[in-house]
């Protein structure tokens, strides 16, 4: 039954975050052809910075109550609720430390990253977003530690759907466009979204009153202790991540684009090209609570068959998924930029990167496996050495090649992090690659399909490069390459039946001649 109710929860998920991935990305495209590129780019840079500030305010709460609340039900006579409010208390004091230094900092950033300093009052109205976020974040970490996973996607729904309304409204209400009001544009949507969402979160937990239940296992000092760990990895993760994306228009301005081209050239690439190319994986982060929770108990059961068979097949289906993914983006991609508001430069770069779509999927199904097993350590120097990669990139080649660098940083880093956590994994289970099966058939398969679609779809009365033929071809595409692993996967199961039944044959005769 919790088996089921898991499939269910994940593929209400899945529904929910298509859908916010989905309206995130018409956002995108309304801001951008609204407002022009650069202020595509200028949200993108402040989203960055307030990325880190977040993470950095609230400890990933929701990791860290999610997993401590869990381990707190699970003992007996424990307060999962008292373990909640020292996720808040912790939160709380770190909210009130970073919100400190984003108000005394808030000129030098504006300098450094902007314009200049008339950035500086939208950055100071940040604290307002960090703490109502942090506390949110503990909600909803507390309600899917409780099995109640759909509230907290609804607060995410609810959240996203106030700040996009506030977003557009504000924008439309303006006609002229700067820094600072694009700046304040996103930050007062983001309090508005936050403060919504915390506000239906606290309204839910004081409906259903829980109880305090007995004495904590931990203390504030032991809540603190425990979620350092958890928190090093995302708050490096975060740190890297802003990083790269603040030196990014820094080094396109070294090249000689202007401001403005670079904060346009980074906004596209940012809001349009990344969220493209990620836009099919949401099946893949919706299922990798699943795959946590399947190998951490395999793993603790010392279940060697079963880790093996599950990341066995893990890794095929993944690949199976994702080059057909990357196929499309290949195939399409300078369809779908001028659709979303790109042009071309924004077409170009998604089949451009879309060959490294199976590394980067790969590493959503990796990563849950690794966190699965407890290589959490492996799993934060692994990060660290592909920012390093990335970083490295993008200081060396885009002050001297310009945007094209921004791509190599791409690739480089996601090859070499993903290839790491495959042998790595390969090497922990004890799982033998098979390149035939698991890469070489799903790209053959990918090709020869392609070829059976587009020619079945040429007499159609359609544009080659418009969006009916784009659906159309998609559409056999993917019937013919479904179909034709859907019969492999029939035909490997029969004969795992023959087999099977042939062993249990042998053994009846074996024990007659006995």
């Amino acid at each position: 039954m919790f088996k089921s109710k898991m499939i269910r929860d994940t593929a209400l998920l899945t529904l929910m975050q298509l859908a916010l991935d989905s309206a995130a990305l018409l956002l995108n495209v309304f801001i951008t052809r609204r407002m022009g590129a650069s202020a595509i780019g200028i949200f993108s840079l402040m989203g960055s910075f307030l990325g880190l500030a977040g993470i950095l305010s609230n400890g990933n709460a929701f990791l860290c109550t999610s997993r401590l609340v869990s381990e707190e039900i699970g003992r007996r006579g424990g307060s999962p609720v008292r373990v909640l409010f020292h996720g808040i208390k912790l939160c709380l004091i770190l909210s009130a430390g970073v919100s400190a230094l984003t108000v005394l900092f808030a000129e030098p950033v504006s300098r450094r990253f902007f314009s200049g300093a008339a950035v500086a009052g939208a950055v100071r109205l940040m604290p307002f977003a960090l703490i109502s976020g942090a506390v949110a974040s503990c909600f909803k970490g507390y309600f899917n530690a409780t099995r109640r996973a759909s509230a907290a996607a609804v607060g995410d729904i609810l959240e996203f759907a106030v700040k996009a309304a506030v977003m557009v409204g504000l924008t439309l209400a303006q006609t002229a466009h700067d820094e600072a009001s694009v700046c304040r544009i996103m930050i007062v949507s983001i309090i508005s979204g936050n403060a919504t969402s915390l506000l239906f979160m606290l309204g839910l937990f004081v409906r259903h009153r829980p109880e305090h239940g007995g004495r904590p296992s931990i203390g504030f000092r032991g809540y603190v202790c425990a979620a350092l760990p958890i928190m090093g990895g995302g708050i490096l993760t975060a740190a890297l991540s802003s990083t790269n994306d603040a030196l990014i228009p820094i080094c396109l301005r070294q090249f000689g684009d202007s401001q403005e081209q670079a904060l346009s050239l980074f906004g596209i690439f940012e809001a349009i090209v990344i969220p493209t190319l990620f836009f099919p994986s949401v099946v893949l982060c919706s299922m990798s609570g699943m795959i946590v929770s399947e190998s951490a108990r395999a793993a603790a059961a010392d279940d060697r068959d079963r880790i093996r068979s599950l990341t066995s097949r893990l890794i095929e289906y993944t690949m199976i998924y994702a080059v057909f993914a990357a196929a499309v983006l290949l195939r399409f991609g300078g369809t779908i930029g001028e659709l979303l508001g790109g042009g071309e430069l924004a077409g170009g770069l998604i089949s451009a990167i879309a060959p490294v779509v199976p590394f980067i999927y790969m590493e959503i199904v990796l990563e849950a496996l690794i966190k699965g097993m407890g290589l959490q350590g492996f799993s934060s120097l692994n990060y660290f050495a592909e920012y390093v990669i990335r970083i490295s990139a993008v200081l060396i080649l885009v002050p001297r090649i310009g945007f094209l660098g921004i791509a190599i940083s791409y690739y480089a880093s996601n090859v070499f992090g993903n290839i790491s956590r495959l042998v790595k994994i390969l090497r922990h289970t004890g799982v033998r690659f098979a390149p035939v099966r698991m890469l070489l058939s799903p790209v053959l398969y990918a090709v020869l399909t392609c070829f059976t679609a587009e020619l079945l779809c040429r007499p159609l009365p359609l544009a080659e490069e418009g969006v009916g033929y784009m659906a159309a071809m998609t559409a056999l595409w993917l019937i013919g390459y479904g179909g034709i692993f859907g019969l492999l996967v029939i035909f490997r199961v029969n004969a795992a039946k023959n087999d099977k039944s042939l062993v249990l044959n042998i053994q009846r005769l074996t024990q007659k001649v006995m």
